[in-house]
């Protein structure tokens, strides 16, 4: 991870790995690790996630690729700044139904203001199902208040 212009904060701990992720309860993923840029989600992906055709939905996928990268991201963020999402975007390589699946984030790039993060989801196999990438913006002060 290239962070020459933000160093990690120690208070960032926090933020990656939070107790409680009312989306994780709703889908059902768990945060596996959170810490130095780097997050790794876990899914078991089932019936209760397939869309008309069968198959995992693929918003399912954007959500936990969403997850890891935030959670990176946010490993990444002093105590008096938060961040959003300013685009997120995700290509599908295979099919999924029913298997346990690892959406592995990691911050590219940290600047000042704007980050860069991707990240890989696999099955169990270890074979690429999807890849997404994200640009976050760094909120600090007033901006961050509440967040």
């Amino acid at each position: 991870m290239n962070t020459p212009e933000a160093d990690l904060q120690p208070d960032s701990s926090r933020k990656a790995m939070p107790k409680d992720m009312p989306v994780g309860r709703l889908i059902g993923f768990e945060i596996k690790e959170g810490a130095d840029g780097r997050a790794i989600v876990a899914l078991a992906a089932g019936p209760q996630h397939a869309n008309p055709m069968g198959t995992l939905h693929g918003g399912i996928l954007c959500d936990i690729a969403d997850a890891a990268m935030g959670i990176a991201f946010a490993s990444t963020l002093a105590a008096d700044e938060s961040f959003t999402t300013i685009e997120l975007k995700i290509n599908f390589f295979r099919p999924v139904w029913n298997d346990l699946l690892m959406a592995e984030g990691r911050v590219v790039r940290r600047g000042n203001s704007v980050g860069y993060i991707e990240c890989e989801i696999t099955d169990e196999s270890g074979r690429l199902v999807a890849k997404a990438a994200s640009t976050c913006m760094v909120l600090k002060g007033q901006r961050a208040a509440g967040r």
